[in-house]
């Protein structure tokens, strides 16, 4: 993969009509969108909880995608997200299908918890089980029932709370098409990272399905720069799977910051944090990027950057105890002018005409 912005570009045209698309014992005409409940467990009122699909369903053969949000239940931007796509989406002028889920983690959701009420990370529990705890049964209907069904994922997060990411992609590592994708997303950076067993991201790729893994914002909180970025991605993605058509407002896509590790800088004690620089910062190693002192404002303990690179995410709670994650660095392989893109990219989905309209695509 070079340095160069791949262009966009579209399927071949298919003038043949869509058959009906089934999932979980419904059938979804072509040209149209329907919303199923698969249900999942029962709440402990002993009422039903169910996984909630928006199925778009497109006029022309095409690809499935699915797009998730609130795996982890206090993650909500991706919720934000995937409204505001649904509003710009009409299923008569598609190709293909896409899977909305807005909401995974149902239970933590309405506790605003990461977790389940068992305390099980979503996030660890695949492939699960139809028969083991919640977390694996619900984790067994999301692979079962969406990810079993499609050729590629989007998959929405943000940070921990009392954190902030920058809208960032991050893939497995040396899939061209994954990073092809990951470009055209145009989010801020594009990270490739590990995949860790029993994620969602594992166990997709063990079923042929690629993933894009959204990260931005932080938890609880909805953010016009993030929301952005997730819709101005998944539309790009969509037009250059051929599934819409592109728009003629949309705008060229800056080259992100590629990197393939990152550090986290973490509190030399436990005090009051201040932060000199914050996520979109390029830092050089050896720059001082903030200090902890104590509750007089005392014997302040300085730390550094370790490396050359761009910050893509960082406390946002000053009382920060010793060893606390403070800061989160990623080395970038063009690292020159990556604060000047990075600044670009928030101008543009800033002020993008795209993302202030109503019109359907």
């Amino acid at each position: 993969m070079t340095d160069e912005t791949p262009e966009p570009t579209t399927a071949a045209a298919d003038t043949s009509a869509a058959s009906p698309f089934a999932m979980a014992g419904v059938s979804i005409d072509p040209r149209t969108s329907a919303t199923i409940a698969i249900p999942v467990s029962n709440t402990a009122t002993g009422l039903p909880a169910s996984l909630y699909v928006r199925v778009l369903h497109g006029a022309k053969p095409g690809p499935c995608i699915f797009v998730s949000a609130a795996i982890h239940g206090d993650e909500i931007i991706g919720t934000a997200v995937i409204q505001r796509v649904l509003a710009k989406l009409d299923a008569a002028s598609m190709a293909g299908t896409v899977l909305f889920l807005p909401v995974v983690n149902i239970f933590g959701f309405q506790q605003h918890s990461r977790y389940l009420p068992d305390r099980r990370d979503l996030n660890r529990s695949f492939p699960g089980s139809a028969k083991g705890s919640l977390a694996a049964q619900l984790a067994n209907k999301f692979l079962k029932e969406v990810i079993c069904h499609c050729s590629l994922g989007i998959d929405i997060h943000s940070a921990a709370v009392h954190r902030y990411n920058l809208p960032q992609i991050r893939i497995a590592p040396d899939n061209e098409r994954l990073r092809e994708l990951a470009m055209l997303f145009g989010a801020h950076a594009v990270i490739e990272s590990p995949l860790r067993p029993g994620s969602l991201r594992d166990i997709a790729r063990g079923e042929g399905v690629d993933m894009l893994l959204m990260e931005a914002g932080e938890a609880l909180r909805f953010d016009e720069l993030s929301v952005r970025s997730g819709v101005n991605g998944i539309l790009n993605v969509m037009a250059h799977l051929g599934m819409i058509q592109p728009h003629p407002e949309a705008t060229q896509v800056t080259l992100p910051a590629r990197c393939r590790r990152a550090i986290w800088v973490r509190a030399p004690r436990g005090g009051l944090c201040t932060l000199a620089r914050t996520s979109g910062d390029a830092v050089k190693k050896g720059e001082v990027i903030g200090r902890v002192s104590g509750i007089f404002g005392d014997d302040a303990a300085e730390f550094r950057a370790p490396i050359d690179g761009i910050i893509i995410g960082h406390a946002v709670l000053p009382v920060v105890n010793q060893g606390d994650a403070l800061v989160h660095i990623a080395e970038v392989m063009r690292f020159g002018d990556v604060e000047e893109r990075v600044d670009q990219i928030t101008e543009a989905l800033l002020n993008d005409r795209l993302l202030d309209e109503d019109e359907l695509i």
